[in-house]
């Protein structure tokens, strides 16, 4: 199934936040270097991709299931947005299990935004032409 054409550019993006995701895992279990390589890459790519993809997604798409019974979809997907950026800043200091944590929780989240809220938010766009 092909996704709206709205949402086609982040589905285009959870690519490249799935590549971060193992990169962290990996990294995590590695030695000090690669857990600070790693850490500093994740933050970069927060800067660059994550949280500019994150505040689209908030200030363009969610508010389009404010009000409905999926609501409970858009708070799942906050909290998720919330918590990525507090292992952000724990990763400043190179902490390893931040860094598996944000590696696991930036991968289960694409997974649900992909199977469970973008399918919803499709519902709730307007059919291409």
């Amino acid at each position: 199934m092909q996704r709206h054409p709205r949402l086609q550019p982040l589905s285009r993006e959870h690519y490249g936040a799935l590549k971060l995701a193992k990169l962290c895992a990996q990294a995590a279990d590695g030695d000090d270097t690669a857990i600070g390589l790693a850490c500093q890459r994740a933050i970069q790519s927060w800067a660059d991709e994550l949280h500019p993809h994150f505040m689209l997604e908030e200030n363009s798409l969610f508010p389009l299931l404010r009000d409905t019974p999926h609501q409970p979809l858009v708070e799942h997907a906050l909290l998720d947005h919330r918590e990525l950026a507090r292992l952000k800043d724990h990763m400043l200091s190179a902490d390893r299990e931040a860094l598996r944590q944000f590696g696991q929780l930036l991968k289960a989240h694409v997974r649900f935004e992909e199977r469970e809220l973008f399918p919803v938010l499709e519902t709730h766009l307007t059919p291409p032409a």
